[in-house]
Protein backbone atom coordinates (compact mmCIF):
# COMPACT_ATOMS: atom_id res chain seq x y z
CA UNK A 1 0.00 0.00 0.00
CA UNK A 2 2.57 2.09 0.74
CA UNK A 3 4.52 1.63 -2.43
CA UNK A 4 1.06 2.64 -4.31
CA UNK A 5 0.65 5.64 -1.88
CA UNK A 6 4.28 6.80 -3.22
CA UNK A 7 3.77 6.51 -6.68
CA UNK A 8 0.39 7.93 -6.86
CA UNK A 9 2.07 11.02 -4.78
CA UNK A 10 5.07 11.09 -7.03
CA UNK A 11 2.86 11.78 -10.06
CA UNK A 12 0.79 14.26 -8.05
CA UNK A 13 3.98 15.89 -7.67
CA UNK A 14 5.38 15.71 -11.33
CA UNK A 15 2.22 17.38 -11.99
CA UNK A 16 1.81 20.04 -9.43
CA UNK A 17 4.99 20.57 -8.15
CA UNK A 18 3.41 22.55 -4.50
CA UNK A 19 3.01 18.87 -3.48
CA UNK A 20 6.54 17.92 -2.34
CA UNK A 21 7.30 14.37 -2.98
CA UNK A 22 11.42 14.17 -0.93
CA UNK A 23 9.33 14.49 2.20
CA UNK A 24 6.43 12.26 1.52
CA UNK A 25 9.43 9.41 0.07
CA UNK A 26 11.33 10.55 3.39
CA UNK A 27 8.26 9.78 5.50
CA UNK A 28 7.20 6.38 3.69
CA UNK A 29 11.19 5.33 3.75
CA UNK A 30 11.66 5.53 7.72
CA UNK A 31 8.18 3.91 8.40
CA UNK A 32 9.36 0.85 6.14
CA UNK A 33 12.91 0.47 5.79
CA UNK A 34 12.78 -2.61 4.20
CA UNK A 35 11.77 -1.35 1.23
CA UNK A 36 13.99 1.78 0.48
CA UNK A 37 14.60 0.49 -2.90
CA UNK A 38 11.12 0.38 -4.26
CA UNK A 39 9.72 3.48 -2.94
CA UNK A 40 12.83 5.28 -4.39
CA UNK A 41 11.31 2.89 -7.42
CA UNK A 42 7.99 4.37 -7.22
CA UNK A 43 8.69 8.03 -6.79
CA UNK A 44 11.30 7.97 -9.65
CA UNK A 45 8.45 5.91 -12.04
CA UNK A 46 5.50 8.63 -10.64
CA UNK A 47 7.90 11.74 -11.43
CA UNK A 48 8.64 9.86 -15.08
CA UNK A 49 4.99 9.38 -15.68
CA UNK A 50 4.51 12.57 -15.09
CA UNK A 51 7.05 14.20 -16.66
CA UNK A 52 6.05 12.51 -19.86
CA UNK A 53 2.88 14.45 -19.75
CA UNK A 54 5.00 17.69 -19.26
CA UNK A 55 7.65 16.82 -21.98
CA UNK A 56 4.07 15.72 -24.11
CA UNK A 57 2.53 18.86 -23.63
CA UNK A 58 5.95 20.35 -24.78
CA UNK A 59 5.58 18.86 -28.15
CA UNK A 60 2.11 19.92 -28.59
CA UNK A 61 1.93 23.53 -26.92
CA UNK A 62 2.36 25.65 -29.79
CA UNK A 63 -1.38 24.31 -31.07
CA UNK A 64 -2.82 26.63 -28.17
CA UNK A 65 -3.62 29.67 -29.37
CA UNK A 66 -1.95 32.06 -27.23
CA UNK A 67 0.97 30.03 -26.94
CA UNK A 68 1.21 29.83 -31.20
CA UNK A 69 0.50 33.78 -30.78
CA UNK A 70 3.25 34.43 -28.11
CA UNK A 71 5.63 32.59 -29.91
CA UNK A 72 5.37 34.52 -33.09
CA UNK A 73 6.89 37.58 -31.24
CA UNK A 74 10.31 38.17 -32.31
CA UNK A 75 11.89 37.89 -28.75
CA UNK A 76 9.94 34.75 -28.23
CA UNK A 77 11.14 33.19 -31.23
CA UNK A 78 14.81 33.99 -31.07
CA UNK A 79 14.73 32.41 -27.46
CA UNK A 80 13.46 29.13 -28.56
CA UNK A 81 15.52 29.06 -31.86
CA UNK A 82 18.78 29.78 -29.86
CA UNK A 83 17.52 26.95 -27.35
CA UNK A 84 17.27 25.01 -30.76
CA UNK A 85 20.48 25.88 -32.25
CA UNK A 86 22.05 24.36 -28.86
CA UNK A 87 19.81 21.31 -28.98
CA UNK A 88 20.37 20.31 -32.21
CA UNK A 89 23.39 18.65 -33.06
CA UNK A 90 24.50 18.28 -29.38
CA UNK A 91 23.23 15.47 -27.45
CA UNK A 92 25.46 15.64 -24.83
CA UNK A 93 24.57 18.98 -24.12
CA UNK A 94 21.24 18.01 -24.36
CA UNK A 95 21.49 15.12 -21.95
CA UNK A 96 23.67 16.91 -19.69
CA UNK A 97 21.18 19.78 -19.27
CA UNK A 98 18.13 17.32 -18.61
CA UNK A 99 20.16 15.07 -16.08
CA UNK A 100 21.34 18.13 -14.22
CA UNK A 101 17.52 19.09 -13.91
CA UNK A 102 16.50 16.17 -13.03
CA UNK A 103 18.78 15.13 -10.53
CA UNK A 104 19.33 18.76 -9.14
CA UNK A 105 15.73 20.80 -9.59
CA UNK A 106 17.78 23.69 -11.69
CA UNK A 107 16.61 24.57 -13.75
CA UNK A 108 13.16 23.45 -12.83
CA UNK A 109 12.47 19.92 -14.43
CA UNK A 110 8.71 20.30 -15.22
CA UNK A 111 10.31 23.55 -16.93
CA UNK A 112 13.53 21.17 -18.84
CA UNK A 113 10.26 18.98 -19.61
CA UNK A 114 8.44 20.97 -21.77
CA UNK A 115 11.24 22.74 -23.25
CA UNK A 116 12.70 18.94 -24.40
CA UNK A 117 9.31 18.23 -25.71
CA UNK A 118 9.46 21.65 -27.29
CA UNK A 119 12.94 20.78 -29.27
CA UNK A 120 12.03 17.44 -30.15
CA UNK A 121 14.61 15.87 -27.97
CA UNK A 122 14.58 12.01 -28.49
CA UNK A 123 12.18 10.49 -26.09
CA UNK A 124 14.64 7.79 -24.84
CA UNK A 125 17.24 10.66 -24.52
CA UNK A 126 14.37 12.47 -22.04
CA UNK A 127 13.62 8.74 -20.15
CA UNK A 128 17.29 7.73 -19.41
CA UNK A 129 18.20 11.14 -18.03
CA UNK A 130 14.77 11.33 -16.29
CA UNK A 131 15.20 8.07 -14.72
CA UNK A 132 18.86 8.44 -14.08
CA UNK A 133 18.97 11.91 -12.43
CA UNK A 134 15.47 11.71 -10.34
CA UNK A 135 16.79 8.16 -9.64
CA UNK A 136 20.20 9.75 -8.11
CA UNK A 137 17.81 12.82 -6.59
CA UNK A 138 15.62 10.40 -4.29
CA UNK A 139 18.39 7.83 -3.45
CA UNK A 140 20.57 10.81 -2.19
CA UNK A 141 17.68 12.70 -0.30
CA UNK A 142 16.67 9.05 1.38
CA UNK A 143 20.64 8.59 2.50
CA UNK A 144 20.88 12.44 3.52
CA UNK A 145 17.65 11.93 5.70
CA UNK A 146 18.66 8.76 6.74
CA UNK A 147 21.95 10.00 8.06
CA UNK A 148 20.65 12.87 9.75
CA UNK A 149 17.66 10.30 11.78
CA UNK A 150 20.65 7.99 12.62
CA UNK A 151 22.42 11.41 14.07
CA UNK A 152 19.48 11.20 16.69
Amino acid sequence: MLFWSVLVGSIGSALLPLINIEAILAVAVSQAPAATWGLIAAATAGQMIGKVLWYWGGMHIDRAPWVHKHLQKPKAKASLDKWHARAEGRPWFTAGLLFVSASTGIPPYAVTAVLAGMLRVPFWIFMVTGLLGRGLRFWAVVAGTTSLIDLF
